[in-house]
């Protein structure tokens, strides 16, 4: 196939995806017209008349609609971001446990990532709403003194007080999300040469130092284009937090819609939020692949 060819192809491809692209819009528009809705976004402005149990900035049912959108935005970004935070630190652990030398760590860490991909997400986050937190008593515990303290009401740490159902989200979101994660660290040091891991046993270095100074450096470039879609899909599973009352993004979207009848408007903006939230996390880690790229060039 010539170069001409491979052109006219790649033209004729880019004009059958604008004619569908043209039609689709042409049939939501004359859709809308026959409704007598039309296209209009003017329903942000007016009160949202719900109120949002969680909210980061002060919220009101009187606020408007775009406000409340916004409220939700913010929860999900809140939620995503520790749930980030904390399966990587628990795919990192879960990841180096099942290449140790200690067969308990490693056993462990391989029925962890068995059992945890094996159940469906939703499932595992009705089971950490409804079984185990709202399941403890009404009487706060204190397993950690005041650092931590649980009840069906509320989680506090460190004096930071989380609602049952960001918890249960969080938890559940870490959890699933680790699993998978601890695979993608585990293949990483596996693309480490053995003569790595033996250098350092053979100097005295412990598998812990080891493996933070020697073999996981080596590891970041393998591990982090992978890091990156775990955390892409970590952001739009948080969209099942709706399961579990949290009022996310999509459960003010839901409700929006539900009290304007504006679907199609509202459901744009969902995917405008989305879209916009995974460029954000795709930025931000092409930044730190970069990073490490060019430190492991100059070294």
């Amino acid at each position: 196939m010539t170069r001409r060819q491979r052109w006219w192809i790649q033209v004729l491809l880019l004009a059958a995806v604008l004619a569908l692209a043209g039609i689709l819009i042409n049939n939501l528009t004359v859709n809308l017209i026959r409704t007598g809705l039309g296209l209009s976004f003017r329903w942000l402005s007016r009160p949202a008349g719900f109120a949002i149990s969680e909210h980061l900035l002060p919220f009101q049912p009187g606020d408007s609609m775009a406000w409340a959108l916004l409220m939700g935005w913010l929860n999900s970004l809140r939620v995503i971001a520790c749930s980030i935070a904390l399966a990587t630190v628990l795919g990192v652990v879960a990841g180096a446990a099942s290449r140790s030398n200690n067969p308990l760590f490693s056993a462990l860490a391989g029925l962890y990532v068995g059992l945890i991909r094996q159940i469906p997400l939703l499932l595992q986050l009705l089971f950490w709403y409804f079984v185990a937190f709202l399941g403890l008593p009404s009487e706060p515990l204190a397993p950690l003194g005041a650092l931590i303290r649980v009840s069906n009401q509320a989680i506090s740490v460190m004096g930071l007080n989380l609602s049952v159902e960001f918890a249960a989200v969080l938890v559940g979101l870490s959890v699933f999300t680790g699993a998978f994660i601890a695979e993608v660290v585990r293949g990483g040091l596996d693309a480490v040469p053995r003569g790595q891991w033996e250098a350092f046993r053979s100097l005295g270095i412990g598998e812990g130092l080891g493996l933070k100074r020697v073999v996981l450096p080596q590891a970041l470039p393998a591990i982090l284009p992978a890091l990156s879609s775990q955390y892409l899909n970590l952001a739009k599973n948080s969209t099942l937090s709706i399961a579990v009352g949290y009022a996310d993004l999509y459960a003010v979207s839901d409700t929006a819609i539900t009290q304007t009848g504006r679907a199609i408007e509202g459901f744009l903006l969902l995917l405008f939020s989305f879209l916009l939230l995974n460029l954000l996390i795709n930025g931000c880690m092409q930044i730190l692949n970069h990073a490490v790229l060019n430190k492991g060039q100059r070294t």
